[in-house]
């Protein structure tokens, strides 16, 4: 019983004494903040207290990351500072110590060196009349490392900020769509162009802020109280691009404009089933990194409306087949198309010579009768019109063309998209819908309604978002992107038989596309080609668009490849396919499309495809002979020199582009004269070829290789000599 009173006893004075300390405590906070005196020492805190300033220090949150879909690090933040320079000597010392720059010309020195700074200029801000200064653009934003080599001298007044600055480690990477972020006046980094700004408000974080009191010295004080909010980051977004595939287009896009005389140029790939986008881009572009010389703010794939030429003609032969009234045996006139108007504003095809106007085909080209299947692959605009109006109505093909999700916009993920024109009130304007020409649209819309036709007749949405996810778990989803089905303007039967043509587009001997075959799989597609309107009219401009529209593999189509450029005419830009046939093989080999039998043109010989080659070509011009033989040495190039002449002055292909395993490659030594060579099993394309880099007219007949030539092997040709090559 004792025991128990005398532990009782113990806990009572313990609890007294904790009491007492509390009492005592509170009685100094109390004295601090409403007596202004120091409870234990009695010293007078007037001077301290009255003096003090509340201050408010921010702490700056970081914007989310953007990242491709292998989860490489598109844009993020850096975390960097601010210098500042106090120069008020009446700034109270600190420890005893110098709190403002009192040494300038050494402090002058140590900052010229660390922020690579002119002397002079700093000097300049030193000797500003001013109670403290920061030092310009030099002054802002410097890394960490920079920030401990300044501190490492101890210089008195020179003291930092926190900031943070957007940087984007890959530099030059669909940045019309990506855009860019900036630091406003208060520090925050704000989206100001593409996703950066679409996204703001997901990417954007919380700033955190620390909150407390000190004496007029600078130090806080004890009892003073401090309140503390944490920053929050803003959530990391992960896109669709695949950086394989996007840094293959962003190359193409440069050879395109090395090879031809180019205004711009833009393409995308999106995978059919799902609708992501995996590549997407233009040239000329802009480094987000340096922000210098944007050439361009719109993104020209969503934003850029055009006439898209034949690309666009296969959405008649689409709505035929739809409607049930296509007969790919169908003959009709393939040499011109003149029309007058049935009352309605419709046009009617006429033989009279009193005609509101005739369509013809690319470069007035005659074909006689010809069948509706033959109209695609050879691209005619005169099939295009029949179909038009013969097989079913200009109504007709306006609704499904409204059914593909034309003449509207998109709208994914934000993004802004232009909606394209339509012309669609007279005759004309109702005829030459039907082959891509009057009314404008977009890549956009072009990738979402080809997704029908290379799929199973669902159009899927394209998309670039594919998720949005916390900052610190990426496990906590805020937004996951599903394929999305627009609508189904066609049956899966539909866009079976439209593949099958269009498969033929390019895997035939002597079509349209037959030039972007790659080895590694069969690809369907189509080409487009349409004049750009200069002062309100077709027949004075010398620009053209040049457009393909390209899927793989052909046989079950996974993903489309949609490429163009805008450049003076030129009539091999169908020809020169090396930078779209780059992608193509990328994409090929990303996706794993090389089990595929390839035939055709890109096949040397009877060597398997695995033993062919892709190779750079260099530049021979104004190099020897042999120079370009040694160049040349263990590519297996068919080499074939024309001239007598000892420097090469022109070659095909050009520089930039590439060649294969066994490709005729053609030196020109001499354009005046040369020896003809046997052209017999040659290609199109190594016709065309020859016929492109040595100027000589050629007039070609028939499909498949040479078996002709009107001028015989090794006979001597000039200028003005104009050959006919028959091919079987």
């Amino acid at each position: 019983m004792v025991r128990k009173r005398k532990r009782n006893h113990t806990i009572r004075e313990i609890s007294l004494v904790t009491l007492g300390a509390c009492v005592l405590l509170a009685s100094n906070v109390f004295y601090v903040t409403i007596g202004k005196m120091h409870f234990r020492s009695g010293t007078d805190l007037s001077p301290y207290i009255d003096s003090a300033n509340v201050i408010t220090e921010t702490t700056k949150a970081l914007r989310g990351n953007i990242y491709d879909s292998n989860n490489n690090i598109i844009a993020q933040d850096s975390r960097t500072y601010n210098i500042f320079c106090i120069l008020d000597k009446s700034r109270p010392a600190i420890d005893g110590e110098v709190a403002y720059v009192q040494d300038k010309e050494t402090t002058a020195e140590v900052l010229s060196k660390c922020l690579r700074m002119d002397y002079e200029t700093v000097m300049e801000y030193l000797n500003q009349d001013v109670y403290q200064t920061e030092l310009g653009v030099y002054g802002r934003q410097i890394s960490k490392s920079v920030k401990d080599e300044i501190e490492s001298y101890n210089l008195p007044g020179i003291e930092f900020t926190d900031s943070v600055q957007r940087v984007y480690p890959i530099g030059q990477f669909s940045s019309n769509l990506i855009g860019y972020a900036q630091s406003d006046e208060s520090g925050t980094t704000v989206g100001q162009m593409g996703l950066e700004l679409y996204l703001d408000s997901y990417l954007q974080g919380q700033d955190g802020s620390r909150t407390y009191q000190v004496d007029k010295d600078g130090y806080v004080l004890p009892g003073m109280k401090e309140t503390i909010v944490s920053a929050t980051n803003g959530n990391n977004v992960y896109l669709t691009l695949n950086s394989d595939i996007q840094t293959s287009l962003e190359e193409a896009f440069k050879q395109t404009t090395k090879l031809f005389d180019v205004k711009r140029v833009w393409g995308g790939a999106m995978e059919i089933n799902t609708g992501k986008v995996i590549a997407w881009g233009q040239y000329p572009t802009f480094n987000p990194n340096t922000l210098e010389n944007i050439p361009d703010y719109n993104d020209f794939g969503s934003q850029l409306p055009y006439e898209p030429g034949s690309t666009l003609k296969s959405f008649v032969w689409a709505a035929a087949m739809n409607e049930g009234k296509y007969n790919g045996d169908t003959l009709t006139d393939g040499n011109e198309y003149c029309f007058y108007s049935d009352g309605n504003n419709n046009p009617i095809r006429t033989y009279s010579e009193d005609n509101y106007g005739c369509i013809t085909n690319a470069y007035g080209n005659r074909y006689g009768q010809v069948s509706y299947d033959y109209g695609l692959a050879m691209s005619l605009n005169t099939v295009a019109v029949a179909i038009q109006n013969e097989a079913i109505t200009p109504a007709t093909h306006l609704e499904y063309m409204k059914k593909f999700g034309f003449f509207q916009t998109v709208d994914t993920d934000g993004i802004n998209d232009n909606p394209g024109t339509l012309n669609f009130t007279w005759p004309g304007e109702k005829a030459t819908l039907s082959y891509g020409h009057g009314s404008t649209v977009t890549m956009l819309q072009m990738l979402q309604a080809y997704s029908a036709i290379c799929g199973d007749g669902r159009m899927i949405k394209p998309y670039f978002v594919d998720s949005i996810r916390d900052y610190y778990d990426s496990n906590k989803i805020i937004y996951q992107a599903e394929p999305q089905v627009v609508s189904q303007p066609i049956t899966e039967e539909t866009a079976k038989q439209m593949q099958s043509l269009l498969s033929d587009v390019v895997n035939k001997d002597g079509m349209t596309g037959m030039y972007y075959r790659i080895p590694e799989c069969k690809v369907l597609g189509k080409t487009g080609t349409t004049v750009v309107a200069s002062d309100g009219g077709y027949e004075s401009s010398s620009t053209s668009i040049y457009s393909a529209m390209l899927a793989l593999p052909a046989e079950k189509p996974q993903v489309i490849l949609y490429y163009a450029f805008e450049a003076k005419e030129d009539r091999m830009a169908h020809y020169y396919t090396e930078p779209v046939t780059s992608v193509l093989r990328k994409i090929a080999l990303t996706y794993g499309f090389t089990n595929n039998e390839s035939d055709g043109e890109n096949e040397v010989a009877n060597e398997p495809v695995s033993d062919i080659k892709t190779n750079d070509m260099p530049n021979l011009i104004n190099h020897t002979v042999d120079y370009a033989n040694k160049k040349l040495e263990g590519t297996d190039a068919n080499i074939i020199v024309l001239g007598d002449g000892e420097s090469v002055i022109d070659q095909f292909p050009k520089e930039n582009g590439t060649f294969m395993t066994g490709q005729r490659i053609f030196l020109i030594t001499d354009k005046s004269e040369f020896t003809m060579p046997d052209l017999k099993g040659w290609t199109r394309k190594d016709v065309t070829g020859l016929w492109a880099v040595t100027g000589i007219g050629f007039q070609l007949k028939g499909e498949g290789k040479v078996v002709s030539q009107s001028i015989p092997p090794n006979t001597k040709v000039s200028q003005g000599s104009e050959i006919v090559v028959e091919f079987e």
